[in-house]
């Protein structure tokens, strides 16, 4: 018995340092209901493939939609991203009989989210027929749906973040929300391949299929995830407290002007590294000519670097680091890799050019990481809500915009090069995306004078006890 008990022990301790995330788990969150709770993300990514992915190249290209007009659905969802702030404030003191404040929110966002899902074949289907006199019923009705699906996929990963800060104690917090980012990556990866099998041989019933699965995947992970996760709090349902006004709670949350610094540096810093988003594979494809295959492999490679970051990032913070220097560091690193990928053109080098895009992925996931873990560090008094809704707000409108800016910029310096006043070697296609990947160096050299204070001051034990965020296990 005692032998078997001590292979028991060993075999535990074995896994504690195999699995990832796997010293997060407490008594009062195990790590099974912290791992189930983690499937919102899957699902918000699985929202996220198929606006940014799987429908803008099919709408484009398979059902000849202007571009115009995807590029405008695309876009939609910012319409909400701004309001993640308000939407994880009014969770904060959500009144209900039960006393709950982010189930009410995530059943909110999955609802809308889902109806997205279910109403979108329906517009599909009049957008794709051009002799339909109520194709403009289409436009209409398919702006609506993307405008649901954005805003269900907000609000959702909204309350849910804040939800994981509630549950998780203090000392685990940001390791946590990091364990659920992890999974909004991994849940792309495995969407956007399932979606890639799915849609192999594509016509317009196959993507419908897809839309009502996706619809139902979103009810069937959500429920699974938020099921019996907020206790019941009938005191606080008895005697809510009174909710601040908006503008009150964002004063107190912005006072003293590590916030707004924060903020600052989080929309320039990844406008900096989102502003390549859509431009990387074309740019592989028309410069190196890299056949599809090669660029779609481009995916893998930023997904790795980012993965990668994350294990570096969970030995600094799993120390006691300091947040703020670890996204000082994805900045530094990024500028380095834009630098390679611009060079990649000059030296006609293709491994230059992955090195390049990995460093991206790299750089980009220590800046979200260092920067999310930071946001973590102002929620106090049970504002989680507010300030991942903040961080939230900030990332994703900043990311929207960069894009939207990247291409037309790209698109504006190949007309401008295509005047004859331009010599030829100057006007090469590689200006157009050299410019914007020249841009985003300059975003974050921007950004280094709005962080690095940050960086620079000095840390106390407490707040580096917070921002411990154990990923060194990760294999």
């Amino acid at each position: 018995m005692n032998q078997n008990e001590e292979l028991a022990r060993a075999w535990s301790l074995f896994l504690s340092r195999v699995l990832p995330f796997s010293d997060v788990a407490t008594a009062d969150l195990p790590l099974a209901r912290l791992l189930r709770l983690s499937l919102f993300q899957v699902a918000v990514g699985m929202a996220v493939v198929l606006l940014n992915g799987t429908l803008n190249r099919v709408m484009v290209v398979e059902m000849d939609v202007p571009a115009w007009l995807v590029a405008l659905m695309v876009s939609l969802p910012l319409v909400f991203a701004p309001l993640r702030a308000l939407i994880g404030h009014r969770s904060d003191y959500h009144h209900s009989a039960f006393g709950l404040r982010r189930v009410p929110y995530l059943w909110m966002g999955t609802l809308l989210q889902f109806g997205g899902f279910a109403f979108m074949p329906f517009a599909l289907v009049l957008l794709a027929d051009e002799s339909n006199q109520l194709q403009v019923l289409g436009e209409v009705f398919g702006a609506l749906a993307f405008l649901l699906v954005g805003a269900g996929l907000h609000t959702t990963q909204t309350a849910g973040l804040a939800l994981a800060t509630d549950l998780a104690p203090e000392h685990t917090r940001p390791r946590v929300v990091a364990l659920l980012y992890v999974t909004l990556l991994l849940g792309m990866v495995f969407c956007a391949l399932l979606f890639g099998w799915l849609l192999a041989d594509f016509n317009e019933g196959k993507l419908i299929q897809v839309l009502q699965g996706a619809a139902l995947a979103t009810i069937f992970l959500n429920i699974i995830a938020l099921w019996k996760q907020e206790v019941i709090d009938l005191k606080r349902a008895e005697a809510p407290p009174e909710r601040p006004r908006f503008r009150d709670a964002w004063g107190d949350f912005m006072q003293g002007g590590r916030s707004s610094r924060l903020l600052f540096a989080v929309g320039l810093g990844t406008a900096g590294f989102s502003m390549q988003d859509i431009l990387l594979e074309p740019f592989g494809g028309q410069v190196l000519h890299l056949s599809v295959s090669q660029t779609t492999a481009l995916t893998a490679i930023l997904a790795g670097g980012t993965l990668i970051a994350f294990v570096l990032a969970g030995r600094v913070l799993g120390r006691g680091g300091d947040p703020h220097r670890v996204a000082t560091l994805g900045v530094l690193i990024g500028v380095l890799a834009f630098g390679a990928v611009i060079a990649a053109a000059a030296m006609d080098s293709t491994w230059t050019f992955r090195f390049g895009a990995a460093l991206i992925g790299f750089g980009g996931g220590l800046f979200a990481v260092g920067t999310l873990t930071a946001a973590m560090g102002l929620a106090e008094g049970g504002h989680s809500g507010l300030a991942l809704g903040a961080w939230g707000a900030v990332q994703a409108t900043a990311a929207g915009v960069a894009i939207a800016i990247g291409g037309a910029l790209r698109d504006l310096v190949v007309v401008i090069a295509g005047n004859e006043t331009i010599g030829a070697e100057i006007s090469a296609p590689a200006l157009g995306y050299g410019v914007v990947y020249a841009l985003e160096i300059l975003l974050l050299l921007a950004t280094l004078p709005a962080i690095l204070p940050l960086a620079l001051r000095p840390m106390t034990r407490a707040v580096a006890s917070k921002t411990r965020i154990g990923l060194d296990q990760m294999p």
